[in-house]
Order: C-alpha cells, then sequence, then structure tokens
C-alpha cells in the first residue's frame, strides 16, 4: 500500500522522507509496513469485538483509526500494545509475526499508546514516571537521580515543555501530565506510537505543541497512529484513515480523498444522504422550559481561587448551558452546586429547601446528581459490572432491612439499559469492557435510577464518537422533555448554543454575562468567553431572563 504524495498540512516530513525506518529498527524499506494486523478477531463472552481484522501502518505516516464506539477501536489498540492477546490472526513488525503478551513486551519493541485518560502513576514525579522501570543507575546499582532529572528536563525542552521535574505529577495540569506521558512513550525506542483522544485534556496552545511533536516523531519515521473524535485534528494531522464498523474494518483510504460528510457516513453506517441532512448535533429546537417557580436556585457560590459569586437558577425542562474558557469556573460550579466542592460562602436552594454544602449524600438526597467529566477516575467503577455501576446509587431505595433483591435490581437495570441502548453483552459484563460512549451511558443510568430534579453534565460527550455523542444529545432533549432540569458544560461551543435554552458565560470564575434568545449562538458566546463586547460582570443576586430554543428558532 503505498502513500500520496500530497504535502501535509502540519507541515511535517510526508511519509518516506528523512529517516525511512523509525529508530532502533534494524532494516527495512520506508515503504515497508512498520506494524499490522492480520485477520485478527477477538471476542469476549460470545461477543465478537474484532472480526477478521486487516491494518497496517507505514514508517513516518499519521494513520487515523476511526468508527463509533463499540466498533473495536480500543480493542485493536489492546491487541496491538499487548492487552489483549488475538483469538485469531497474528500482528507483525515489519514483516516478522510478532506475540506481545503483555504491555511491556510492545514498549520494548517500539509500540507504545497514550491514552485519552491519563495512565501514569500521579504520587510519582515527573522524571520517574519518565523513566519508570528504565531509571538510569550508578556503579553500584543505585538510581542516578541527578541525571534522571536531568535526562527528563531535556526530554520534556525539546517538546517545549518546561516544569519541576522533580514535582509530583498529580500537582500538574491535565493537560502538563499528557505531555508528560507522550515524552515517556517517545522516549522508550519509539517505532510506533499509538494516540488514543490525546487532546481531549489540552489547551489550544498543548494542542499546537502536540502536532509540532507529531510532525517530529514522522520526520524520524515513527508512525502515529490517531485516534479522535474530532473531525479537523484527524484532517489536520493524518493522511490515511480505516475505519472501523461493528467490529470489521469498512474502509480504508487516503483523507484528501474523502469528504467528510462521507467519512462519517462510513462510521455510521448510513447513507451520505441521510447524514447530510442531519444538523451538526443532535438536539432538537423544541423547548420545554416550564414557567413554574425554578426548581434549583444558587447563590454566591464562591471558593478561593475558583469561583467568586456565582448565581444561577434553573427550571424544570429547562437546559442552562455553562460557557467559558478552560479554567473559567465551570466545572467547579458544577461542583460546588452538587457537594462535591465544599464552599467558602454562598447557598443552593432546592424547591425552597436549602442543601447542605459539601456533603454529596445531601444533594444527591435534595435530587441534585452529576456526571462529572473525567468518567474514568470520578465515575465508573472499572472493578465492578455493569448491573453494579447502575444500581450502585440507588441500592437504599431498592433494599430492605439492609438486604437488596436481585429481581429489583434487574427491573431497574433492564429498563435504563434499553431506553439508554447500552450495548453490552449482559449485565454482568464488566464496564471496564465496555467502549467509552456506553461506559457515559452506563453513568447517566446511575443518576437517572434516582429520579433526579436536576442533572448537571460536565462534558457529557467528551472522547466519544459521532453516534454515541448523537445519542448522548437525543437524551437530553429527552429528559427536558420529561421536566429534567439540566446544566450543561461542554468544550464544543455549538453543542452548548444548540443544545442550551440560555447561557451563563463565566471568565475567571465570574459570571460576566448570560445570553438569552438571539444571543444564543456562536458568535455571542465566542466574544463573551473572549471578553469582547459589552459583556459586563453579572452580580449574584442579577434577575435571572428565561427565554427558550423555540424563541431563538
Amino acid at each position: 500500500m503505498t502513500e500520496s504524495s500530497t504535502s501535509n498540512p502540519t507541515g511535517a516530513a510526508p511519509t518516506g522522507a528523512a529517516v525511512g525506518v523509525a529508530p532502533g529498527s534494524g532494516s527495512g524499506s520506508a515503504d515497508a509496513p512498520v506494524l499490522q494486523a492480520r485477520g485478527v478477531s477477538k471476542r469476549f463472552s460470545g461477543v465478537t469485538a474484532l472480526d477478521g481484522i486487516d491494518f497496517t501502518v507505514l514508517p513516518g505516516e499519521a494513520h487515523a483509526l476511526m468508527g463509533e464506539n463499540g466498533a473495536g477501536k480500543s480493542t485493536l489498540i489492546k491487541v496491538l500494545t499487548g492487552v489483549y492477546q488475538p483469538d485469531d490472526g497474528e500482528l507483525a513488525l515489519h514483516g516478522e509475526p510478532v506475540r506481545f503478551a503483555r504491555p511491556l513486551d510492545a514498549q520494548k519493541s517500539g509500540v507504545s499508546t497514550i491514552y485519552q485518560e491519563v495512565n501514569l502513576i500521579p504520587l510519582m514525579s515527573v522524571a520517574q514516571n519518565i523513566f519508570l522501570g528504565r531509571e538510569p543507575r550508578g556503579l553500584l546499582g543505585l538510581i542516578d537521580h541527578r541525571r534522571m532529572y536531568a535526562d527528563a528536563r531535556e526530554l520534556l525542552g525539546t517538546y517545549g515543555i518546561q516544569v519541576d521535574v522533580r514535582r509530583p505529577l498529580r500537582s500538574l495540569a491535565l493537560g502538563v501530565q499528557q505531555m508528560v506521558a507522550l515524552a515517556r512513550a517517545v522516549s522508550i525506542n519509539a517505532r510506533v506510537v499509538i494516540m488514543d483522544e490525546p487532546t481531549s485534556s489540552l489547551e489550544t496552545a498543548e494542542v499546537e505543541t502536540l502536532f509540532r511533536v507529531i510532525g517530529m516523531l514522522r520526520a524520524q519515521g515513527i508512525a502515529v497512529v490517531y485516534v479522535s473524535h474530532r473531525m479537523d485534528e484527524i484532517y489536520r494531522v493524518c493522511e490515511k484513515v480505516t475505519v472501523l464498523r461493528d467490529g470489521k474494518v469498512v474502509h480504508v483510504g487516503d483523507l484528501t480523498d474523502l469528504p467528510r460528510v462521507e467519512l462519517v457516513s462510513k462510521m455510521l453506517g448510513r447513507s451520505v444522504d441521510a447524514v447530510a441532512k442531519g444538523g451538526a448535533t443532535s438536539f432538537s429546537e423544541d423547548s420545554h422550559v416550564s414557567e413554574a417557580t425554578p426548581v434549583l436556585t444558587a447563590t454566591d457560590l464562591s471558593r478561593r481561587h475558583q469561583i467568586d459569586g456565582v448565581g444561577l437558577t434553573i427550571r424544570p425542562g429547562e437546559v442552562v448551558g455553562l460557557g467559558g474558557l478552560l479554567g473559567a469556573g465551570r466545572s467547579e460550579t458544577l461542583k460546588g452546586i452538587s457537594g462535591v466542592m465544599q464552599l467558602d460562602r454562598g447557598s443552593v436552594v432546592i424547591d425552597g429547601q436549602t442543601v447542605r454544602s459539601g456533603s454529596v449524600p445531601a444533594a444527591i438526597r435534595a435530587g441534585i446528581v452529576m456526571l462529572p467529566e473525567d468518567r474514568k477516575a470520578e465515575g465508573i467503577i472499572p472493578g465492578l459490572s455493569v448491573r453494579d455501576n447502575i444500581v450502585l446509587a440507588a441500592l437504599p431505595r431498592l433494599s430492605k432491612a439492609g438486604f437488596s433483591s436481585r429481581k429489583n435490581q434487574d427491573a431497574v437495570v433492564d429498563v435504563f439499559m434499553k431506553r439508554l441502548r447500552i450495548k453490552a453483552s449482559s449485565p454482568d459484563q464488566p464496564v471496564s469492557e465496555l467502549s467509552g460512549g456506553n461506559q457515559q451511558k452506563v453513568m447517566i443510568a446511575r443518576w437517572l435510577a434516582m429520579s433526579p430534579k436536576v442533572l448537571l453534565l460536565d462534558e457529557p460527550t467528551r472522547g466519544i464518537d459521532v453516534g454515541a455523542k448523537a445519542e448522548v444529545q437525543a437524551l437530553i432533549d429527552e429528559l427536558a422533555r420529561e421536566g429534567l432540569a439540566i446544566v450543561l458544560v461542554s468544550s464544543e461551543l455549538e453543542e452548548v448554543v444548540e443544545g442550551a435554552d440560555r447561557v451563563v458565560v463565566l471568565r475567571d470564575g465570574q459570571v460576566v454575562t448570560e445570553l438569552t434568545g438571539d444571543q444564543v449562538d456562536e458568535k455571542h458566546l465566542l466574544d463573551a468567553i473572549a471578553g469582547d463586547g459589552a459583556a459586563s460582570v453579572v452580580g449574584a443576586d442579577a434577575p435571572i431572563t428565561t427565554t427558550s430554543k423555540e424563541e431563538r428558532a
């Protein structure tokens, strides 16, 4: 399979340029595959996750791997990196059959992975994480910390990251942690770097740094397999794409020859005409805002260095978006309302009753539930089944005299697995085996089982593909139609403006303006976030004007 001679928009060297073979790869041609999956199949509990997959990556190539959640992307990555063993088929490295019994074998052979959730050790230092298991040692076999710190600084400096390498990883921003993970991956004699949603935690400047690093890797002959749901990134970074659907390869080809709408149609298994008729999101233009008294009133929410005097009201059936950049206070506002974060001052009132600050159980009893931004660290419990994750919060309600009936649990689980279309082999399947989109649905099911009054959504579609995103957006509409009050935080502007009845914009921990009616569009939101126009700080006691999507449609 040969590459197109079309230049890459990142400015990186084209395939085969510079070094024809990845460092440490031995002999080989620039056109010879560096990594292959040949007829690979993988099954779990009777469910076929991969079905005869052929996947080929060339040295210096940036190759996109795309598909809906549940298409098989994550499973293929885990097979390529030794987490799973294929049931059928084989892997090949530079044309030679290879078997990775564990991830360490893959890393030693030059196949490394960057996952969307940072997979490092938070309590260890930056330098220790980079060189874990490969620490430089002195004559007596002791770790040479001075050399390790110097090497870590030099490595990170190559990618434009200036940080104290002695600091614990957990003390750094998520974006910096992601770059540390990248530095570790490329330092292990990399031939292939697999990046799974690598920009999900990065700021704009950090994304540009990542793209620059990808160009550097390709110029060295290192292949990059890039998994992302962000179309702009795929078309900017990659030159070739492999599309999976239901565990099978449905398309392989150059991106330059593939319009975006056709790429989406191949992922979804629908005709181009059907996809093109759909909107940018799956939100309807209907509004279900009740004229009733607000179900939630948050006043003067404040926490030192995080939020200051934030005020918010929301009515039954209303979707309120929170706009702002990373660090503006959106997630902190949700944490303050839900009891995850103790407030210095301020109050949260549900149906006239004040909710105790800093208490998640008190918030849940009052009817406030939150879907957190980091589903892996703060949401799902990987060691439990789908059933146990769904009924976890509702167990007290399903129990009598301290005992919970399996029949009652199954009834609840069956309802929500069907309603949310959770794709799993059975309720007993470990939730860790599900795709990201289905894990997100499991978390939503957990809180819907509590019959909440207010649902707080922090990046509900982050890291999930087009199909799963559409299902979550449609579900938000459905829940609002049923009278649930929803607060929506999303980094995607169109998701906020199309999903919300109104948008409260935060900057530096304060509410700076509120967009209503015809103002709820991307231009006004961008201006408000950037501080352009006549946006001014709105006090915590400012009146809230309720408008709907219908009124601006």
